[in-house]
C-alpha cells in the first residue's frame, strides 16, 4: 500500500479492535466471555479492512492523503465493526451447523459453551452490529438487513444441498456468493458510500466485492484441497461431505473413474478414505481447471475497478485482485 493509505487504514483497524471489544461486553460476565471468545481471538479482519480502504476512493480528505475527518473517521470505524460483527456473529452459528471443534486457533464457542449458547452468543452479536449500523442512516440499515438475509439463505441453501434437478456447480456457485461474497459486498459498498461515490461507481463497486468474494472462497476452498498449511486440517471439506470447485468439476469428463469419485464425495467418506482422495485430486487436472477459473474471476473482478476514481486506494485493490491470483498459483 501507499504510505499514507497504509497508515490510514491502520489506524481505523487499531480503532476497530477497540470498538470489537466494547462490542463484545455485555451486563452478564459470561456473556462477555462468549462475546469475546471468538470476536477477539484474532482473524484477518478482511471485511473491515475492505471497508478502511474503499472509504478512501473519492476525491475527498482521505484520497488526498491528508488524513480524516473525526466525524468521517467515526463513520468508517462504526461500518468496520458492523461488518467484522456480523462476519463473527455467523461463525458462532455456523460452527453450531458444522459441529466444528476449533475456530480461529481456539476451540469454538459451541464446543466450549455448547450449542445453545453459542447460537445465543450469536444472536447478541448480530444485534450489537444493528446497533450500531442505526447511527449510520437508514441506507446502511437496508443494506445490513438485505445481506443478513442472504447469509440466512446462503446457509440454508448448503445445508440442503442442490434441489432435485438443480446444476450442483451452480448451486455452489450461489451458496458462496450468499455466505460469503454478500458480506464482502457490503463491506465494499459501505467504505464507497461512506466516500461519496456516485451511483454508477457504486454498482462497479458492489459488483468488485461480489465478485472478489466469491474468488476467495473459492481459493479458499482449492487451498483446502491443494495445502497442508492452510490453517486447517487439509481435506476438511471432504471429511464435512462438501463437494467444492475441483470435486464439482468432475461431473464434466467423461472418465468413468472420475464419475466414480465424485459419487464417492458426495455420497459422503470415511476418515481414512480422506487422504487416498486427497492424493487423487492433488495430481488431477481439475486443479488446475479450477485455478485457471479462479484467476479468471478475478480478472472480471479487475474490469470492474476503471468505473472508480483513480486513486491509491484503487490501486490496492487491484493489488487484491493479484493477491487472489497468486494464492492459487
Amino acid at each position: 500500500m501507499s504510505v499514507a493509505v497504509t497508515m490510514l487504514v491502520a489506524q481505523t483497524l487499531d480503532e476497530v479492535e477497540r470498538c470489537l471489544a466494547e462490542a463484545a461486553r455485555a451486563p452478564a460476565p459470561f456473556l462477555t466471555e462468549a462475546a469475546g471468545h471468538v470476536t477477539l481471538a484474532g482473524g484477518k479482519r478482511f471485511r473491515p479492512a475492505l471497508v478502511a480502504l474503499t472509504a478512501l476512493l473519492g476525491d475527498g480528505d482521505g484520497f488526498a492523503g491528508t488524513g480524516l475527518s473525526p466525524e468521517r473517521q467515526r463513520r468508517i470505524v462504526d461500518a468496520c465493526v458492523v461488518v467484522e460483527l456480523t462476519h463473527v456473529a455467523s461463525l458462532y452459528h455456523d460452527d453450531v451447523m458444522d459441529e466444528a471443534t476449533m475456530r480461529r486457533g481456539v476451540a469454538s464457542a459451541n464446543a466450549r459453551y455448547g450449542n445453545t449458547v453459542a447460537i445465543l452468543v450469536g444472536d447478541f452479536l448480530f444485534a450489537q452490529a444493528s446497533a450500531v449500523v442505526a447511527r449510520l442512516g437508514t441506507e446502511f440499515v437496508a443494506l445490513q438487513a438485505s445481506t443478513f438475509a442472504r447469509l440466512v439463505q446462503g446457509q440454508i441453501a448448503e445445508t440442503r444441498g442442490p434441489e432435485s434437478g438443480e446444476d450442483p456447480l451452480s448451486h455452489y456457485r450461489q451458496v458462496v456468493a450468499d455466505k460469503t461474497a454478500s458480506l464482502i459486498r457490503t463491506s465494499a459498498l459501505f467504505g464507497g458510500m461512506i466516500a461519496g461515490l456516485s451511483q454508477p461507481q457504486l454498482t462497479a463497486l458492489g459488483r468488485f466485492g461480489e465478485q472478489i468474494g466469491v474468488v476467495f472462497q473459492l481459493a479458499d476452498d482449492l487451498i483446502d484441497i491443494t495445502s497442508d498449511v492452510a490453517g486447517k486440517d487439509a481435506g476438511t471439506d471432504l471429511r464435512e461431505g462438501l463437494p467444492t470447485l475441483p470435486v464439482l468439476l468432475l461431473r464434466d469428463s467423461d472418465d468413468p473413474a472420475d464419475l466414480e469419485l465424485y459419487a464417492r464425495v458426495v455420497r459422503g467418506l470415511s476418515p481414512d478414505e480422506v487422504p487416498g482422495v486427497l492424493t487423487q485430486l492433488r495430481t488431477h487436472p481439475v486443479i488446475d481447471t479450477a485455478r485457471a477459473q479462479i484467476k479468471a474471476l478475478a480478472e472480471t473482478a479487475r474490469a470492474k475497478l476503471e468505473a472508480l476514481p483513480d486513486c491509491p486506494a484503487r490501486t490496492e485493490l487491484h493489488r487484491l485482485c493479484d493477491e487472489a491470483a497468486t494464492r492459487v498459483s
